[in-house]
């Protein structure tokens, strides 16, 4: 009886399929080919992803109150815990953490490569620019503990935010480095960002391989941190942790251009340019200072 009431089940399943199937306002998914296979139509929503037009930079980037190169101490971090503002906005970005999936950044990165916005082709003004955080690491020639605070200020710096690799920024940041590293005024800070403790535990490990693929002149730029980064990733648009950020931070440690992702050509002409502004103007600045 058993069997019998399963075969009937199957043939009325069977059945409504194909009343369904023949139905004069159905539209199939597949279509035969020449060659008699069936060939799979793109869905809607691969489609709407591939015709999404990526948006220019919005919004300035960075933190509203200027970085000092010291490390936090127990009365700083109670005192942002007693501040009702700063509780309520570390609470919305919890909850809007919590929403999301495990894979969400990771899935992000099919569509554009992870890119969420466009750099500007123009520099952010000064008067409407935000501050570039501190961030301590360690230096690849030293080992000893920086501050961003204090290597930034007063010089032209390109900051790269590597997460694992650092083939997104290489993209923006070659042109640049090859024009204006000679510039005493200009340069180049890699931060190897792992605040994961076991990516970090290993990549300490690993630091000895780091130093050999960067060049030498650069290893007292190049900083390991583990510093969290959980409250200020929204603030420097760095949504996704998969992929590589780009910042150019001028002499007052402020966040003039920003760019994420795989470069495009004209982004990677609108970093040299406004670095080759940046270092003009402070060149004209420090003439103005001098002695006669």
């Amino acid at each position: 009886m058993l069997v019998r009431a399963l075969v009937h089940a199957r043939w009325q399943e069977t059945a409504t399929l194909r009343r369904f199937i023949q139905h004069p306002g159905c539209k199939r998914d597949l279509s035969s080919g020449s060659d008699g296979t069936a060939e799979k139509k793109p869905s809607a929503k691969a489609t709407a992803d591939e015709l999404t037009v990526l948006p220019f930079l919005q919004r300035p980037l960075g933190v509203k109150e200027r970085p000092l190169p010291v490390l936090k101490t127990w009365a700083d971090t109670r005192e942002e815990l007693m501040n009702q503002e700063t509780r309520l906005a570390q609470r919305e970005h919890l909850v809007k953490e919590a929403t999301k999936g495990y894979f969400t950044d990771l899935n992000a990165t099919r569509r554009h490569g992870g890119k969420t916005w466009i750099a500007p082709n123009v520099m952010i003004r000064e008067d409407k620019a935000f501050y570039f955080p501190n961030i301590v690491g360690s230096s690849l020639d030293t080992k000893s503990k920086k501050h961003t605070a204090s290597m930034c200020e007063g010089r032209i710096s390109v900051i790269s935010m590597l997460s694992s690799q650092d083939i997104h920024v290489n993209g923006f940041t070659t042109p640049t480095n090859e024009r204006y590293l000679s510039n005493p005024m200009y340069q180049y800070v890699q931060i190897n960002l792992q605040e994961n403790l076991l990516k970090s535990f290993l990549v300490s490990l690993f630091l000895s391989s780091i130093a050999k693929s960067v060049p030498q002149e650069l290893h007292s730029t190049y900083l390991v941190s583990s510093q969290n980064m959980e409250f200020v990733r929204e603030h420097l648009g760095m949504v996704n942790k998969h992929i590589g950020y780009v910042y150019l931070v001028d002499d007052n440690l402020k966040v003039r251009w920003a760019g994420c992702a795989d470069a495009k050509v004209e982004e990677t002409n609108a970093l040299e340019q406004c670095t080759g502004v940046l270092l003009s103007r402070l060149e004209k600045k420090r003439s103005a200072k001098a002695p006669r």
